[in-house]
């Protein structure tokens, strides 16, 4: 399993990853995005409805009678009940294992220190537990570069 860890310094998380869900979703693989709040899985929810008028991200909360069914599900619980290959955690989300999975992502805000400190401390778990960590950081065009 593969973990990453995303540092947003130049985009915020609603322009990061809406186009990382959509990159997933072409894998393949489906999708869980957990929240750190309830209020951020509203906003994000619809977001990813209507972010680009291009575009289409099917997805789902977890509230819903059909979560299961759902390519992409928007979540604050540690549960994977769509089956997801690969899980996004935002916003401080925390998951106590970190197997599972094919990949684990880490979003954070580069500009919030709290954030930063917890995304280290997710990454010595990490490297502690023997999973192989990347460290992608954005590039002043917003492109993203393997950086560790």
């Amino acid at each position: 399993m593969e973990v990453f860890f995303y540092h947003l310094e130049k985009q915020p998380l609603e322009a990061a990853l809406p186009l990382l869900v959509e990159k997933s979703l072409e894998r393949g693989w489906r999708v869980v995005v957990q929240c750190g709040s309830e209020e951020r899985l509203e906003q994000l929810d619809g977001h990813l409805w209507a972010y680009d008028d291009s575009s289409f991200l099917p997805h789902g909360s977890d509230r819903e009678a059909d979560a299961a069914l759902q390519p992409a599900l928007i979540t604050t619980s540690e549960g994977n009940v769509n089956g997801a290959a690969i899980r996004f955690l935002v916003d401080g989300a925390r998951l106590d294992r970190l197997e599972g999975y094919e990949r684990l992502v880490f979003m954070f805000d580069g500009r919030d220190e709290a954030a930063v400190e917890q995304a280290r401390a997710e990454w010595r778990r990490a490297k502690d537990g023997g999973l192989e960590v990347t460290y992608w950081r954005q590039a002043p065009n917003g492109r993203w570069e393997r950086k560790a």
